[in-house]
């Protein structure tokens, strides 16, 4: 079973991908900022990262520069969902190591069409 790694402040936002992505057949791990992201999957790697823009003591931009300098983590997909919505914020999610993003709110077969692109299912 393919394993996604959800990273948002918002536990709603979690719960409703978190449920989009159990009934499609993936195990879900959720994270409430990039701190704990980063612990959770430098101790046990993921298939696929979704990750929030803004978030509290480390943002999904600084999560993933620092998933990206790890041997172990590096090649890890991650889909950059967030609010911001300018043509800068997408560039800057890719510079940072984003491998695609999506504007919120997600539609259900979006999200998962996105993820079985990345990753199969």
């Amino acid at each position: 079973m393919k394993k996604v790694m959800i990273v948002d402040d918002a536990a709603t936002v979690r719960m409703y991908h978190g449920d989009i992505l159990r009934q499609a057949g993936y195990d879900v791990v959720e994270a409430f900022n990039g701190v704990e992201a980063l612990e959770k999957v430098l101790a046990n790697p993921v298939d696929l990262m979704l990750v929030d823009v803004n978030m509290p003591l480390m943002d999904g931009y600084s999560f993933l520069r620092e998933v990206r300098m790890h041997n172990d983590t590096m090649h890890i997909p991650a889909i950059m969902i967030s609010t911001e919505s300018e043509q800068s914020d997408r560039e800057k999610a890719y510079l940072n190591g984003a491998n695609d993003y999506m504007i919120k709110p997600v539609r259900p077969d979006v999200l998962l069409e996105k993820v079985r692109l990345m990753i199969g299912g």
